[in-house]
């Protein structure tokens, strides 16, 4: 009698969004096939003008095409329409390591989590980050620790793998690279179990050029997780824009009452009037953010509940006789 480690009869699908790759998507798709012969690759065309897809098709991936524009809009997409138990989420750039994905996929399994995130920080080729890339990373994901508390060590990675019950309880809002923070704010916000692999992590081939523009993109994810921070948790950000327009008001109203206690005149009524009018958005604001708080709350029940739709992946163990 002997047990397999990890079986291999989760339904498992392997979904790569792509945008003029046809330099490197085929050996992406192998790769995954190679690695995980039992899993179905799913390739996403992003409205390409290149051979993306039939190289994808020749690699023997099941190809699908998406018309608007964004991976965030192909995330969405494809979490809509693919059903699997696990899901591997990787970039068709040929710059994460496919002989990693049994390794993350094993770590969701035996510990029964919802997201593994390959890391690529610690094992990566000299020049795979771009100028500024590493800083950004390291300031996007401090900004994300402060903001929410525990957090990853690479917020930004494109290499991911799921549970059916997170891809299944996922909104998917955005429609650009910023879905990795929103995937990432996700799981911290709905307290899901996640961990992370450490995962080499390639240069991208002289021949392919990268989608990601360094301060543009860079600047929207930034918004992005301010925007989240919010959605979903608007009583602590209007609370803090509260406390801000009460300094102000106060800082502003000091000169007029010591002014009245020297003197027992207001010399200077718009100065007043400016201070009552910013104390009185500071407590509108923190009214704002009791009510957002209500609402955000019936919002995370409903994530709850489709969350609790599907079962927990768990360890499967097949026995021989």
């Amino acid at each position: 009698m002997g047990e397999h480690p990890i079986s291999l009869s989760y339904k498992v699908a392997v979904l790569i969004p792509c945008y003029n790759e046809e330099k490197t998507i085929a050996r992406v798709v192998m790769d995954f096939r190679s690695a995980l012969p039992d899993a179905t690759v799913y390739v996403f065309d992003n409205r390409s003008t290149d051979r993306t897809r039939a190289e994808a098709e020749g690699a023997g991936a099941v190809v699908r095409y998406e018309g608007h524009p964004g991976k965030g809009n192909v995330v969405r997409r494809m979490f809509a329409d693919v059903d699997a138990e696990i899901y591997v989420l990787v970039d068709g750039d040929d710059t994460y390591d496919a002989a990693s994905a049994p390794r993350m996929i094993e770590k969701l399994v035996n510990e029964s989590l919802d997201m593994v995130v390959g890391t690529r920080l610690t094992r990566h080729d000299a020049g795979a980050f771009r100028a500024g890339h590493r800083f950004g990373n390291d300031l996007l994901t401090g900004v994300m620790g402060v903001l929410f508390g525990k957090s990853f060590t690479d917020i930004l990675s494109g290499y991911r793998v799921f549970s059916r019950r997170f891809v299944k309880s996922f909104p998917a809002l955005s429609k650009g690279f910023e879905t990795e923070s929103e995937l990432t704010v996700h799981a911290l916000e709905m307290r899901m179990p996640t961990g992370e692999v450490e995962t080499p992590y390639k240069s991208r081939p002289s021949d392919s050029k990268s989608k990601l523009r360094t301060y543009r993109d860079g600047m929207r994810i930034l918004l992005t997780i301010l925007a989240l921070f919010k959605e979903e948790k608007p009583l602590s950000a209007f609370s803090i824009l509260a406390l801000f327009l009460a300094l102000v008001s106060i800082v502003l109203a000091i000169p007029l009452f010591i002014t009245y206690f020297q003197t027992g005149l207001v010399p200077r009524f718009p100065t007043a009037i400016l201070a009552t009018g910013i104390m009185t958005l500071a407590f509108l604001s923190f009214a704002c953010g009791l009510i957002l708080e209500t609402v955000t709350r019936g919002r995370k029940e409903a994530k709850r509940m489709a969350y609790l739709m599907y079962p927990a992946v768990s360890r499967r163990v097949e026995r021989r006789g």
